[in-house]
């Protein structure tokens, strides 16, 4: 797995029968992807999980792909 990239922004757009994310990082790097519209509903639940979750000792390794 490759280092992690500190976020700059994120930039999202309806695209087709998706939604495509623009993630670019502070090195100027962007990654692009299309996702369903199932899929953005659970990012976003995921988010709020981990922002209404106490916070705790941080864990290295990313969450499994969904």
């Amino acid at each position: 797995m490759s280092t992690p990239q500190k976020l700059a922004r994120i930039l999202a757009t309806r695209s087709g029968g998706g939604i495509e994310l623009a993630l670019a990082t502070e090195s100027g790097q962007t990654l692009r992807v299309l996702a369903s519209s199932d899929q953005i509903d659970m990012l976003v639940d995921e988010l709020e999980d981990i922002l209404n979750s106490p916070d705790g000792p941080e864990d290295r390794e990313p969450p499994s792909a969904a």
